[in-house]
C-alpha cells in the first residue's frame, strides 16, 4: 500500500531510540523526509545520517529547544507536514513520592511539550491545507494505571488530541493519539526491568499481556505511519490503543 507521504517532511521528537527511532525509520521507508530531535548530538547525527534526513540536537522541554527544532527543520527540509510528538517524561512512581513538583514535571514534559511543538507547526499545515499531528500517549492515559502523575498527564494529552482535532479538521489537518501498552526495546524501561527481575517480568507478561509477549517499537511505528498516511484521512481525534489487548478500557 502506498501511504502517499513520499516527499512529505516529518519531524519526530525523541527520535533516536526506541519507539521514536522506529517511527522515524517507518516514515522514512514510506518516502518521507525525516528530521529527528533529541538531546544527544552524537545520536542525532548518527540517526539522521542513517535515514538520509536531518537532525536537531535540542532539549524540547524548553521553549527555545522546540522553536529551534522546528526552525532548523524548515530551513533544511522545508515546511513540516507531519509532526510526531513522541517525547515524554515520567515523574514519581506512586502517590507516596508524588507531590506538586512531580505533577508539574509530568505535565510540562508531556502535555506542554506536545502542545508547544504542535502550535509551532499548525499554522503552516492549515495554510497548506494538509497535515498530520500524532501524539504518543499511553494505555495508561486511556485508563487508570501506572505512576499517578504520568497517568494524569497522558490522559490530558488524549483530551488535547480530541479538542484540537475538532478545531483544525476544516483546515485539512488530522490530530490523533497512539497509545502503546508495554513495549520492549533494548535500553528501555521494560528491558531494564527484565534484566533486573526476569521471573517477576515473566509473571507480569503472563498476567497482563493476552498475547503472551511484549509489543515491539516497530509494531507501534507501523500504526503511526498509517495514521500519517493519506489513507487515514477520516481518522482524527482518535486514541488508538496499540497494546496487544493489555488495556481494559471499553472505549
Amino acid at each position: 500500500m502506498d501511504f502517499g507521504i513520499d516527499g512529505k517532511v516529518a519531524l519526530v521528537t525523541a527520535g533516536t531510540r526506541g519507539i521514536g527511532l522506529a517511527i522515524a525509520q517507518s516514515l522514512a521507508r514510506e518516502g518521507a523526509r525525516v528530521a529527528v530531535v533529541a538531546r544527544t548530538a552524537s545520536d542525532v547525527k548518527s540517526v539522521a545520517e542513517s535515514l538520509k534526513g536531518f537532525g536537531v540536537a535540542a532539549d524540547v522541554t524548553t521553549e527555545e529547544g522546540c522553536k529551534r527544532s522546528v526552525e532548523q527543520t524548515r530551513e533544511n527540509l522545508g515546511p513540516i507536514d507531519i509532526l510526531v510528538n513522541n517525547f515524554g517524561a515520567r515523574a514519581g512512581t506512586s502517590w507516596n513520592d508524588t507531590r506538586t513538583e512531580q505533577l508539574r514535571a509530568a505535565f510540562e514534559g508531556n502535555v506542554v511539550v506536545s502542545a508547544r511543538m504542535t502550535q509551532l507547526v499548525l499554522p503552516g499545515m492549515v495554510e497548506r491545507g494538509w497535515g498530520r499531528v500524532v501524539i504518543i500517549t499511553s494505555v495508561y492515559g486511556r485508563e487508570s494505571g501506572g505512576a499517578p502523575a504520568y497517568n494524569a498527564a497522558k490522559a490530558a494529552e488524549i483530551s488535547l488530541v480530541k479538542s484540537l482535532a475538532h478545531d483544525v479538521a476544516a483546515g485539512g489537518v488530522t490530530v490523533n493519539g497512539v497509545a502503546p501498552g508495554s513495549i520492549l526495546w533494548e535500553g528501555g524501561g521494560w528491558h531494564r526491568r527484565l534484566q533486573a527481575d526476569p521471573q517477576g517480568i515473566a509473571e507480569f507478561v503472563r498476567r497482563e499481556m493476552p498475547l503472551g509477549h511484549f509489543g515491539t517499537a516497530e509494531e507501534v511505528a507501523s500504526v503511526v505511519a498509517f495514521v500519517c498516511s493519506r489513507q487515514a484521512s477520516l481518522v482524527t481525534g482518535a486514541s488508538i490503543a496499540v497494546d496487544g489487548g493489555q488495556g481494559r478500557s471499553n472505549i
